[in-house]
């Protein structure tokens, strides 16, 4: 009797932890967890880091510039494993991560604090997309599907333990604890690298440049317009946000042009799949990130929400994501599931405005559900009809582009966030009135990006282009 197949026997998920490879699933279980972790942990923690070391109208600033780390540290992962091998390169990526946080921890002023969070999400970027490249070089290709499968389930997690793990060091006013807690797992992260990673040589030191000049030119554009919230003169600030307008359209143009690029060539063509489906993603996430900067604190300041309680409504809308998606993962084309998903978003970012200042917790923890489960229909669709109606040889960066999409407005959306925050005259406390002016204002002035995703989603699930891949 013949052997069967390798590519056709089963693989189970006893196979990972077999032949000494469970050590090895754990470290890039812990590279994921790092990155993942972060967002609702620092999300948590802002309103008692604000309250000691600067104000509210920072929050903006601590997500759009860890946004801008995490673009850099993900543009440049795999040449940083081509340049110094994996081995160092990941050993490389838990210093930066260890040494930004160990920063945020032992800051004494916002700008310090910021600087912290700069270094944290380019380590962060960098442990995530080097814990992608491990998986291909610590395990054989038959257990890829299980591996990257419990990659993404430990984003499940940290969505579920990072609001309790942060909410924990905010009530106990040791909000800087979380910083040290996880700059302490950054220096775990590289003592298992140096033990589990074997030595390999750089495998291309002359690989391509990463997109520097275009990243350098996104920073400009979302300091521009973060900026406009410190001029106290509206023409002041008109400038310098019609100033990162036109600085972000320069980025689009040198990237188009550039030969590394951040995003598609067809992102340059409006009848494309390509640009349809990243201008619903990055519109979407500018519409939404508001609530990710400043939910919490106004939840805390507006409702008395305890900072656990804060932070797991904020996790609510994630978990209905993960819920949503995994409903209608492989139903039909996802025409419909688009449509409905982004019109969920939608309304339920319009239902905030009114929500956040005049409703009720429970209203709101249902309306982030609400936006949680759109984006949970939508997003697999939308990414398979931007790859599937995208040219092979540019499959792979379209795959690439679609979180990349996404962290640029998330960034862009926050830099926004801080600059109506400062013209809403917050400083280093938030009365009850700031807070109901930005628990409408936050959102209303959003309303036009949702509606032009809405807009973009109508033309990406037209039955012109390729439902699916």
């Amino acid at each position: 009797m013949t052997a069967e197949p390798a590519e056709t026997q089963t693989i189970g998920w006893r196979d990972l932890v077999i032949e000494g490879r469970l050590p090895r699933f754990a470290l890039v279980c812990a590279g994921t967890w790092l990155a993942a972790a972060d967002e609702l942990v620092t999300a948590t923690i802002m309103p008692s880091a604000a309250s000691e070391i600067g104000g509210y109208s920072a929050f903006g600033w601590a997500v759009a510039i860890f946004l801008l780390g995490s673009i850099l540290g993900g543009a440049t992962a795999g040449r940083l494993s081509l340049r110094l091998g994996l081995k160092t390169a990941m050993a490389a990526a838990g210093v930066a991560y260890a040494l930004g946080c160990a920063a945020s921890a032992l800051a004494p002023s916002m700008g310090f604090f910021l600087a912290g969070r700069l270094l944290q999400g380019l380590g962060g970027g960098w442990v995530i997309g080097l814990s992608y490249v491990a998986v291909t070089s610590l395990f054989p290709q038959t257990l890829w599907p299980r591996v990257l499968s419990g990659l993404a389930g430990v984003w499940g997690v940290a969505t579920l333990f990072s609001p309790l793990i942060g909410g924990l060091f905010a009530q106990a006013g040791f909000w800087r604890g979380a910083f040290w807690f996880f700059a302490l797992q950054g220096i775990g992260f590289i003592a298992a690298t140096s033990i589990l990673v074997p030595a390999s040589a750089a495998a291309d030191r002359d690989a391509a440049r990463p997109p520097f000049v275009q990243i350098g030119v996104l920073a400009l554009a979302i300091a521009a317009i973060g900026g406009a919230g410190l001029w106290r003169s509206p023409a002041l600030a008109a400038a310098s946000a019609l100033a990162g307008v036109v600085l972000f359209g320069l980025f689009l143009r040198i990237d188009s042009r550039s030969p590394t690029h951040l995003l598609p060539r067809g992102i340059g063509d409006p009848k494309s799949a390509a640009a349809a489906g990243l201008f619903m993603i990055f519109s979407l996430n500018v519409a939404t990130v508001s609530f990710s900067v400043y939910g919490t604190a106004l939840l805390q300041r507006l409702y008395g929400a305890q900072p656990i309680l804060a932070g797991y409504i904020l996790a609510g809308g994630a978990m209905a994501w993960t819920f949503a998606a995994l409903i209608v993962a492989g139903r039909g084309s996802g025409r419909g599931a688009i449509r409905l998903g982004v019109l969920m978003i939608a309304l339920g970012q319009a239902g905030l405005m009114i929500a956040v200042p005049h409703g009720s917790v429970g209203l709101i923890g249902a309306l982030t559900l609400a936006t949680g489960t759109g984006f949970g229909l939508a997003w697999a669709f939308v990414a398979s009809r931007i790859v599937a109606n995208t040219p092979d040889a540019e499959r792979a960066l379209a795959s690439a582009s679609v979180p990349t999409a996404s962290m640029i407005g998330a960034a862009v959306g926050a830099a926004a966030s801080g600059a109506i925050a400062s013209g809403l005259g917050f400083g280093r406390e938030m009365s009850l009135a700031h807070a109901s002016a930005a628990g409408f204002w936050l959102f209303a002035a959003f309303v036009p990006f949702s509606v032009a995703a809405c807009i973009a989603a109508w033309r990406l699930s037209s039955t012109r282009f390729v439902a699916a891949l």
